[in-house]
């Protein structure tokens, strides 16, 4: 795996642990509604403000995941219609590899 696509995958792992904290957040939230509390009212309006904030960064990094990866299928989509036996070639090649490593299970 390239770096480019180690980044891509790290970036979208990330986009999914924000995910999933965002949804617990929100489930604090809701679980919290009922609360007369004035601090845990403040804290909930400390808590939605981030919230937004982390939604709206979590828009663009999704975007730009994204775009990273349509990127990256064009490089390649190009490099195959550049050097067409070259890809078949390499593609050969690591369909060697896997399948010497499956034959060896």
């Amino acid at each position: 795996m390239s770096d480019s696509q180690t980044s891509t995958a790290n970036s979208q792992q990330l986009v999914e642990d924000i995910k999933a904290v965002i949804a617990t957040a929100e489930e604090m939230l809701a679980a919290t509604a009922g609360a007369a509390d004035d601090k845990v009212t403040q804290l909930r309006a400390r808590i939605e403000d981030r919230l937004l904030d982390a939604r709206v960064r979590l828009r663009d990094a999704e975007a730009a995941v994204v775009a990273k990866s349509k990127a990256m299928a064009r490089a390649t989509d190009d490099y195959v219609h550049e050097s067409p036996w070259q890809a078949v070639g390499i593609a050969a090649g690591v369909g060697l590899l896997v399948g010497l490593l499956i034959g060896r299970r």
